[in-house]
């Protein structure tokens, strides 16, 4: 016989402060941003399997170059850079160039691996591998 899953014991727990926060900061930049806050509210009120769990970890951040950090780290770039942000191209010459390069910079850092171990060890401890 198997438990009921929906006892209080086992209810989602609310957000904590420290990640409600940082969604609270994140309110009303651009609706696009606003979407990205759902998407992580639900992620992390919504009931998971461990399964399911481990693959959201992988594609959060434990997975370097096709994980969801590696991909804000190529739109941070992607925005930084005046020939794919027209908003940028009547910045001075050399503010581009630097918006340009920091942007670039940023998904380098993004896309380190080392970010994304930690990540990565907690999916593979959950899979046993």
């Amino acid at each position: 016989m198997t438990s009921p899953v929906h006892t209080t014991g086992n209810a989602v727990p609310p957000l904590d402060t420290d990640l409600a926060g940082a969604l609270d900061d994140l309110d009303g930049i651009h609706p696009g941003i606003d979407l990205i806050r759902d998407g992580i509210r639900l992620l992390a009120l919504d009931r998971h399997t461990v399964d399911g769990t481990q693959t959201l970890l992988a594609a959060l951040a434990g997975s370097a170059g096709a994980d969801a950090i590696t991909a804000i780290g190529h739109l941070v770039a992607r925005l930084a850079n005046a020939d794919h942000n027209p908003a940028l191209r009547n910045l001075p010459l050399d503010a581009q160039k630097t918006a340009q390069r920091h942007g670039e910079q940023a998904a380098f850092h993004l896309a380190d691996p080392d970010l994304h171990q930690p990540a990565s060890e907690a999916s593979a401890t959950i899979t046993g591998t």
